[in-house]
């Protein structure tokens, strides 16, 4: 068993420690600004236009580009050269492996143009009257497509980017996209709203908006990439065995130019997208079959304040994780070819793997009891603060309520799929995509259940809270039977959170929830409105759980976190 060294595995985790930072510095700056503009945009877009927007097109937009890279994405993390320099640079270029991975790269744009025409047909087609009867809409429609295809030009040059470590080049651009997605729309609507007929061009604004993000995007990669090649190049050379392995004529045309196991991971991981891109947006769907247009907009404000979290922190740190694990346990799967078995991880990867696991999953417990703790006392104050007036008759207020218990689902979700993501075999994910299936019906069953017992759309949050508790337990458990099966030591016990912990974050809880003060503030905001934010009364309990959250996350540290992170620290060191 090869041993790699060790200064590769400590530069690799500094390097995917600045890459999450960076990219938490992209969400966290970005999602201010868009914040900022987000407070006059839901207060120019009707209920009924920001529902169609924000779920029914957003559902459109996701299914084309999930369907068509999530796939060729995950596979090119996996082969990408591992001989790259801290600067992302290949020490190696000759290797001949690059291009064949170029070539692969193109595969998502060729993917999307029948997965966008068809997607918007169907949608076209099936979309409610009140939906299709609003201005502009089908040019809307068309425009998101459009926007889709734009975005999926930048695959070559994001693939490439992600596969060097070179987080800077996304965060520059990704940032650059949303600050201009959401000023273009502002303005459109800020326009629409001078005309004498206003809220006629409300789509069109959301449409722009995502059409000038794939634009903004694509520039900011060629300006710091250059221009990428779109025309497949032809291989100098392939292995006989690329040959005799391809059964069918398209694969021995495809060896051509790319390397058809890759090839045959990165179309396995596809087809799993669909399963998975059904889970994912569940409730998309559903809501847009039984909810009506200002509800769905009402949802779809809620889950775009209750996700800031998600996208600020989780996000990154799921993508990073999915590069970094899949660099440390398979630093030979290029030698491997990605068959039915991988390469052996060497004994120090594993050891570096499952103290990185153990860690993340340790926080974000921690993150979570914080989260539901505090977020579900103060949330009726910032009610008033966050949503315009006419969205508070909509289901946004309960669904923002639901969101404080699915936010830590979500976040251990999204780390143990990525580590899943990162090292399973193609048997692996076909197996995965089975049980995926029967999550999905667990998850249609939940939500009808919780609808007849008259929830309403909070029951989607719900149904999606035990549809990710049932795909955590199997990632859990896959993780688990993984570090087992290479004599690791694995416990998830190790990841709870101390009771020292618990104990202050709980006597937090009765502290700031149990009192008149609290009452008194809730009362005051509501009958006050916004302008009773500034008041002694409010300001007094909101300083309350500052500092008793200060308290607790300082409790945290001394009981837990410095210890993970020398634990981590010694084992990569």
């Amino acid at each position: 068993m090869q041993q790699a060294p060790s200064h590769e595995d400590g530069g690799l985790l500094k390097r995917s420690l600045s890459s999450v930072f960076s990219l938490m510095g992209l969400q966290l700056g970005s999602r201010i600004l868009t914040f900022i503009l987000n407070q006059a945009l839901f207060r120019l877009a009707s209920p009924q236009a920001y529902g169609t927007a924000a779920i029914q097109f957003e559902l459109i937009l996701s299914t084309i580009l999930f369907l068509s890279r999530e796939g060729v994405r995950n596979a090119l993390l996996r082969a990408w050269p591992r001989d790259t320099s801290v600067h992302g640079q290949a020490s190696n270029p000759s290797n001949g492996r690059t291009p064949a991975l170029t070539n692969l790269s193109i595969l998502p744009i060729i993917l999307g143009l029948p997965v966008s025409l068809a997607t918007t047909v169907v949608y076209g087609t099936l979309a409610s009257i009140d939906a299709s009867r609003q201005p502009y809409f089908h040019v809307a429609l068309s425009t998101y497509a459009l926007a889709a295809l734009s975005e999926l030009c930048s695959e070559p040059m994001h693939n490439q980017a992600m596969g060097e470590v070179r987080t800077g080049v996304r965060v520059r651009a990704e940032g650059l996209g949303i600050t201009c997605k959401t000023l273009v729309t502002y303005l459109v609507l800020l326009y629409d709203s001078t005309r004498p007929d206003p809220g006629d061009f409300a789509l069109v604004a959301f449409a722009l908006g995502q059409l000038a993000y794939s634009a903004i995007v694509f520039l900011s990669y060629v300006y710091q990439m250059g221009y990428p090649t779109f025309w497949p190049t032809r291989l100098v050379t392939r292995s006989s065995s690329d040959a005799t392995t391809s059964i069918s004529k398209i694969y021995l045309i495809a060896s051509q130019y790319v390397d058809v196991s890759i090839l045959h991971l990165s179309l396995t991981m596809t087809g799993q997208s669909l399963v998975k891109h059904i889970l994912t947006e569940g409730d998309k769907i559903i809501l847009s079959w039984w909810s009506p247009l200002e509800d769905q907009g009402g949802y779809a404000i809620a889950v775009n304040y209750g996700s800031l979290v998600a996208r600020i922190v989780f996000q990154p740190l799921e993508e990073i994780c999915r590069v970094y694990f899949s660099r440390i346990l398979y630093p030979s799967a290029t030698e491997a070819k990605f068959k039915s078995t991988v390469a052996q991880p060497t004994k120090r990867s594993l050891v570096q793997a499952s103290e990185m696991l153990l860690s993340l999953v340790s926080i974000q417990l921690s993150c979570s009891v914080l989260v539901i703790g505090f977020a579900s006392v103060y949330l009726p104050i910032f009610l008033h603060l966050l949503l315009p007036s006419r969205y508070l008759s909509t289901s946004a207020p309960q669904v923002l309520a639901a969101w404080v218990w699915y936010i830590p689902v979500l976040a251990i979700n999204g780390v143990l799929e990525a580590f899943f993501s990162s090292i399973a075999t193609p048997q692996d994910l076909r197996r995965q995509s089975r049980w995926l299936i029967g999550f999905s019906i667990v998850f249609i069953l939940s939500a009808i259940g919780f609808y007849a017992s008259g929830f309403g759309d909070v029951s989607l949050v719900y149904a999606n809270i035990i549809n990710l508790s049932a795909r955590i337990i199997y990632a859990a458990q896959y993780a688990s039977t993984f570090f087992k099966k290479n004599k690791t030591a694995h416990s998830w016990t190790t990841s709870m959170p101390a009771w020292h912990f618990l104990l202050a974050a709980a006597l937090s809880y009765l502290a700031i929830s149990m009192t008149n003060i609290h009452d008194q503030a809730v009362v005051l905001v509501q009958t006050g409105g916004r302008g009773a934010v500034l008041s002694t009364t409010v300001i007094s309990h909101l300083a309350q759980g500052v500092g008793l959250g200060l308290c607790c996350v300082v409790t945290w540290w001394i009981t837990s976190g410095r210890y993970l992170m020398k634990r981590v620290q010694v084992k990569t060191d």
